[in-house]
């Protein structure tokens, strides 16, 4: 089980804070507690989670209101045991950053092939698919951690 487990997408106030809450979530209610961290390749330092993630994970009966988004650095990236990106650009960003994490860095997506895009500023119908294609992706990686 890793223990120490970093998801990654671009500002870092609504894809990988929702899934860092979800997975987090998701391993306790199992028994397991990691050390769940969230961050951008470009993101909006000390922001918090947008809006609309708030209220989707609010709607859950979960808080994200205490997010602040944080960049993703060499320090943080090795950290982590296990790197979860959102789309394959998150994953050459962060090889840019720090080349040694290329083989722990995968997509949240991995087991179903996908990835998650971003919902920033759009509809409410891509708002429920990204956060559809998150469940998915914290349900999978939750059966193999």
């Amino acid at each position: 089980m890793y223990q120490r487990i970093l998801v990654v997408c671009t500002g870092n106030i609504c894809r990988s804070p929702i899934a860092e809450l979800l997975l987090r979530d998701t391993l306790i209610k199992s028994g397991k507690n990691p050390d769940v961290r969230s961050a951008g390749v470009a993101a909006l330092v000390d922001h918090p989670a947008e809006e609309t993630a708030v209220g989707l994970m609010q709607a859950r009966g979960l808080d994200l209101t205490p997010h602040r988004a944080q960049q993703a650095t060499i320090p943080l990236c090795r950290w982590a045991e296990l790197i979860l990106v959102m789309e394959g650009h998150h994953r050459e960003a962060l090889g840019d950053i720090d080349p040694t994490v290329r083989g722990k860095t995968f997509l949240l997506g991995h087991w179903q092939k996908n990835e998650v895009p971003d919902p920033y500023k759009r509809s409410p119908e891509v708002w429920e698919q990204a956060l559809h294609l998150i469940d998915e992706g914290v349900a999978a990686w939750a059966k193999r951690l």
